[in-house]
């Protein structure tokens, strides 16, 4: 008989294929989204929903917080490269470790995520950003479902490695 090791699930997972499902459909969503907004949007456009909420349309040359969006044009393929290579090592962890559930459902949020981000950054040359949540005056930078996904799974990443190590002791 196998030992467990605790990082395991005892009961079967969805699988790869059920994993890259989810990644697809994050991935659909947030495309969808951002094609509403380039539909319906010029730069600069808002909507305000609540007094803490606007929708807007916002065009993010950078990274995460705007990261490097004032450089010259290359951060545009360096973190295209880095979502490629996140992915192809996100599909390989999938791969290897379809029956941790919380492991692979983060996995399977970034993944969908960060190919969205991806192919905003080859199709337009920057990601679309559009949910932009503020209080007294101060906005937190926009952000999109792509960005909400990569959060979510990288918050599930941390809980999986928390109750990984409670499991251990």
């Amino acid at each position: 008989m196998k030992a467990h090791s605790g990082f395991e699930s005892t009961r079967p997972g969805l699988g790869i294929w059920g994993w890259l499902a989810l990644a697809v459909l994050i991935f659909i969503a947030d495309q969808y989204t951002k094609t509403l907004i380039l539909g319906h949007y010029q730069l600069g456009d808002a909507t305000r929903i609540t007094e803490f909420f606007n929708i807007v349309r916002a065009h993010n040359t950078g990274a995460a917080f705007s990261f490097l969006a004032g450089a010259s044009g290359w951060q545009r393929w360096f973190f295209t490269g880095i979502g490629v290579a996140a992915a192809v090592f996100i599909v390989w962890m999938l791969r290897a470790h379809a029956g941790q559930k919380l492991f692979c459902f983060a996995l399977a949020c970034i993944l969908g995520g960060a190919i969205g981000n991806v192919v905003d950054r080859l199709m337009h040359g920057y990601v679309v950003d559009f949910l932009d949540f503020h209080w007294a005056g101060s906005h937190f930078p926009a952000f999109n479902l792509a960005d909400s996904a990569i959060t979510l799974g990288a918050i599930c990443l941390v809980l999986d490695e928390i109750r990984r190590m409670r499991r251990k002791r």
